[in-house]
């Protein structure tokens, strides 16, 4: 397992295992059982390949090939063939707009990265954050390394949240984690610090979340209306006035940590939409501190690291919890 973290000196960041001209390449041989498949069944089927990422590859010459040979999509395949497919580069959104920012890049391949996010800025752009979001700082770093891509953000956190962002490097790829992500299959932990004495000390919370009622962004535990959520948690530290918990997620629902810990009792500090007290905490004290996932190209396991913030640390000894 390949394990990273923001404590180590520098950045560190994966070679690119095969481009050509700027292209993503992917190769697979084929096996006995596939043999007989045509192309374009075989990349729907077994690849997941969508109608319209196989649309687009056919306006590109050469972009499918069998043993170096340019194919087209109803080529049968033969066992032991060698098919390779050149994803086609992507447009960045005009609606992006570059902009030279820190990024705080934890891995970086062919195929995605992963970014430690601080607390304060957006994910993407919005009407109240039209700059200075961790996509305007992609836009800008994709250009500057020839990154032939849009921003897909797979794992959003709230402007307020710090920690792990994963980010897919093509439309492809982030349809691949998109699924992952449906399956459970890429899990996040999180760190909190909450009001009060958390107990007991490790649990589940199981309650349905929907937006509530008369607002467009807070959301409410509502057993009849809401959506599933499962939150699981457990106490590192706690004393009658706070508790530090980890966090895992099984659903991904809006504020889905925040609600949850507001149902339980034990609102996150800093968290004054649902009633964290901001005195000694500005923001939320959530950060998404781990993210494990097998990589969807090179299966390949992957867990990845950000350490507490500062501000959640000076929060902690403030709190004497460590």
């Amino acid at each position: 397992m390949l394990v990273l973290s923001n404590s180590h000196s520098g950045t560190e960041l994966e070679i690119p295992l095969y481009r050509r001209k700027g292209n993503v390449i992917l190769r697979w041989e084929i096996k006995k059982n596939e043999q007989g498949m045509l192309i374009k069944t075989y990349l729907q089927q077994i690849h997941h390949f969508s109608r319209r990422l196989l649309i687009s590859l056919k306006k590109v010459p050469s972009s499918i090939q069998v043993n170096g040979t340019s194919q087209w999509v109803t080529y049968k395949l033969k066992r032991e063939d060698i098919l390779t497919v050149a994803l086609p580069d992507e447009k960045p959104s005009d609606a992006i707009t570059p902009e030279k920012l820190p990024l705080d890049i934890i891995y970086e391949d062919a195929y995605c990265l992963v970014v430690n996010k601080p607390a304060g800025q957006a994910c993407l752009p919005s009407m109240n954050h039209r700059h200075n979001t961790l996509a305007n700082g992609l836009t800008y770093y994709y250009q500057k390394n020839s990154i032939p891509s849009t921003v897909h953000i797979v794992t959003r956190l709230d402007v307020n949240t710090s920690g792990l962002v994963l980010v897919a490097k093509n439309q492809y790829v982030h349809s691949l984690f998109s699924r992952m992500q449906q399956e459970g299959n890429i899990n996040r932990v999180y760190e909190a610090i909450v009001h009060g004495e958390v107990s007991p000390t490790s649990g589940i919370v199981d309650a349905p979340i929907a937006r509530k009622e008369g607002s467009i962004i807070e959301r409410t535990v509502d057993m009849r209306n809401g959506k599933y959520a499962k939150t699981n948690y457990r106490v590192l530290y706690a004393d009658s006035i706070a508790s530090w918990v980890e966090i895992k997620l099984e659903t991904g629902r809006t504020h889905q940590i925040r609600v949850h810990f507001q149902y339980l009792g034990h609102s996150l500090y800093g968290d004054n939409l649902y009633g964290g007290s901001k005195d000694i905490m500005l923001r939320q004290a959530l950060h998404c501190k781990q993210i494990t996932m097998m990589h969807p190209i090179k299966n390949q396991p992957i867990q990845l690291e950000a350490s507490l913030p500062e501000d959640m640390g000076i929060l902690l000894k403030r709190l004497m919890l460590i």
